[in-house]
């Protein structure tokens, strides 16, 4: 087991150098300048599309606009929030927590032009049902030639999609909190997810996307009021995160570059796999939806970043540097513990029940993006057979210990990024020519 874990602990810093962290910030500035400020200035035509204001039941796809952005949302917000920020935070500072915010400002941008991509570029598979991602944009957007890419992404995707990091966090917390065994824990989750996304247990999914969001607003109503029990001590908690996201802090004692190298690097990955921007995971839920208009869907998806990142992982930030909770080794525990700093076993009940209902959501919507990767590549019927893998690796992960699944999640999340990065600069051209199409022929794109 020790051989496997150096494995992927050397992976995960070949993968994860300042190389990939400076590739996802400057494409994600460089596609801000080219769609001139569309992340910022369109805003209000997005919520506008996204409130069904310009849906027609004809357009091609299999969901809505709204649909769309949900299920990316439902695998984007839950354990990247609550226990990615913690991690983030004992990792790499306050100061990982600035660069958060700007992997999330640039990713909305990110977004818009790899879910454009996603709509533009879809195939039908043997089923007749549309289907779009990386994989596709990349072969039929550039050709054969770039095939080895698609499949490096579908790859890469099958396993950065298991669901390792969400029933790792749930199984460390039913531990140390209720003594639950780990393993327990896992093939629970494998016979509940199991259920659900073999389609024998249809209104379970149907409880479960109607609960999450409530859980999700009871997050946030518990993150305020903890934040306004602190309010005294958020100027100061902003004053270090920009001390030291630029390593103010470190250079009094030394080694400033190395420092800000660290938290650089942190706050950037923690984004990636919080709003999974640049990755690739997104356009595939969104190549879903029922549109005509590519754009349409990459202004939807744009707003995914900034409220997952610049929002929601704010809040869990402010609550954890403001309670002062010392570093745990598993992230979800260390928020949980936050929480109860405040709110007493009130705050635990609720964290542990926002943490297992998040975890659940997010382990049936990876099986999402796991399963689309293996049907890209074994075909439909053989590739479906995928899940049965993606169910047994639950009760593994529950088990494995944090920075191993941290690392296994991190590398093929940085080998999917590249192929999702390279295809989307050389194909932003068409993307851009798309934009300057839609806003032509919609007077109302600044106004309604």
């Amino acid at each position: 087991m020790e051989t496997f874990d150096n494995f992927w602990a050397s992976a995960v810093d070949i993968a994860w150098g300042p190389w990939l962290a400076i590739l996802l910030i400057c494409s994600g500035v460089y596609f801000t300048f080219a769609n001139r400020f569309l992340s910022f200035r369109g805003i209000r035509h997005a919520i506008g599309i996204l409130r069904g204001k310009y849906d027609n039941p004809d357009d091609p796809g299999e969901i809505s606009h709204f649909q769309a952005l949900s299920s990316a949302l439902s695998a984007t917000l839950g354990m990247g929030n609550i226990a990615g920020v913690a991690i983030a935070i004992s990792t790499g500072g306050p100061g990982a927590i600035f660069w958060m915010w700007v992997a999330g400002l640039v990713g909305m941008a990110t977004k818009f032009f790899t879910c454009t991509l996603a709509t533009l570029y879809r195939k039908k598979d043997e089923n007749g049902i549309d289907q779009g991602g990386p994989m596709y944009f990349l072969e039929i957007g550039l050709g054969k030639a770039f095939k080895p890419l698609a499949i490096i992404f579908a790859v890469c995707g099958m396993i950065g999609c298991l669901a390792l990091f969400q029933v790792n966090q749930l199984s460390g917390l039913l531990e140390a909190d209720w003594e639950v065994n780990r393993i327990l824990t896992g093939v629970v989750c494998m016979v509940l997810v199991g259920a659900v996304i073999l389609g024998g247990i249809v209104r379970v999914g149907l409880v479960t996307s109607r609960v999450v969001p409530a859980m999700f607003v009871l997050y946030l109503i518990s993150a305020l009021y903890i934040i306004f029990q602190n309010a005294s001590q958020i100027p100061d908690i902003f004053a270090s995160i920009f001390s030291a996201a630029f390593g103010l802090e470190a250079a009094v004692g030394g080694g400033a570059g190395f420092a800000v190298r660290e938290v650089i690097v942190t706050g950037v990955k923690r984004a990636a796999f919080s709003n999974e921007a640049g990755i690739g995971t997104a356009p595939m839920a969104h190549g879903a939806a029922k549109t005509k208009e590519p754009a349409r869907e990459g202004l939807i998806a744009m707003l995914g970043p900034f409220i997952d990142t610049n929002i929601v992982c704010t809040l869990t930030a402010l609550v954890i540097i403001s309670t002062g909770v010392s570093p745990h080794d598993d992230g979800a525990v260390m928020t949980t513990n936050a929480f109860a700093e405040v709110m007493g076993s009130t705050g635990r009940y609720i964290m542990t029940l926002v943490i297992l209902l998040f975890s659940i959501s997010t382990m049936i919507s990876y099986s999402y993006y796991s399963l689309k990767c293996a049907r890209y590549l074994f075909g439909y019927k053989f590739g479906s057979k995928y899940v049965y893998i993606y169910l047994l690796s639950l009760p593994f992960a529950a088990w494995m210990g944090q920075d191993t699944v941290i690392n296994i999640i991190d590398t093929a999340f940085a080998c999917m990024a590249v192929p999702t990065l390279v295809g989307t600069l050389l194909l932003s051209p068409k993307v851009m020519s798309v934009l300057r199409g839609y806003e032509s022929r919609k007077d109302e794109f600044l106004h309604s």
